[in-house]
């Protein structure tokens, strides 16, 4: 009994130290990871990324629709064609938050 008590306390005493520890660690990352989104360089680089694959998704969508027809489903033709006037609006909600 007196092993088990100990093993439990220590049990206890591990997950405390070790539940701090890991949320000033996670604090950390969270720190890096914001400062590095706020960078120009990686903004840029994650936008143009966004563009590239939205020209890549309306090329894909012309060359399905090509050889199906119009047989696509009408909530993925609306939806491409929402993505597509967003971009040619100018329009973009990459790198926006609600919080």
């Amino acid at each position: 009994m007196r092993y088990r008590l100990t093993f439990i306390a220590g049990l206890a005493c591990g997950y405390v130290l070790g539940t701090r520890a890991g949320r000033e660690r996670y604090e950390e990352l969270k720190k890096s990871a914001r400062q590095m989104s706020q960078n120009p360089a990686v903004r840029n680089a994650a936008e143009s990324a966004a563009q590239t694959g939205r020209e890549i998704a309306g090329k894909a969508y012309h060359s399905v629709n090509g050889i199906v027809g119009d047989k696509l489903p009408d909530s993925v033709a609306q939806r491409v064609r929402s993505l597509r006037e967003r971009s040619q609006n100018g329009q973009d909600d990459w790198g926006t938050s609600n919080t």
